[in-house]
């Protein structure tokens, strides 16, 4: 069963953007602002003297999604500048990237870490 509170009469059955205007005046023009879109955050992976070159190429296609071409290019980056940007995402998805990095070079045993970095626009 449905209750309705008020009178029938007062209801309005306007088609469209009619109706939405009725009901909540000033909604339409709420809609209409662009939204503005999250920051993005670089994971950054670092250079040490002791993670293999392979273990890097490894992380870079099993956690970041590059493929062998992708992750020589990074992994070659972070060997020779000694930093490289392995992604770029939304806050959370960059922090859970390199917290998944740095778990899974410590069950290797590597020291490699992964930090998360602001982009500047």
């Amino acid at each position: 069963m449905f209750a309705f509170a008020g009178k029938i009469s007062e209801m309005s059955f306007l088609p469209g953007a009619a109706a939405q205007a009725q009901i909540a005046p000033g909604i339409a023009d709420k809609v209409k602002e662009k939204l503005a879109l999250p920051p993005k955050y670089a994971c950054v992976l670092l250079n040490d003297d002791y993670t293999t070159m392979e273990f890097v190429i490894e992380v870079l296609q099993r956690f970041f999604g590059k493929n062998y071409d992708e992750s020589m290019a990074v992994m070659l980056q972070v060997h020779h500048q000694g930093r490289g940007v392995a992604g770029v995402y939304s806050y959370e998805i960059a922090e859970t990237k390199a917290h998944q990095v740095v778990d899974h070079a410590k069950k290797s045993q590597f020291p490699l870490q992964c930090n998360v970095e602001p982009l500047g626009d």
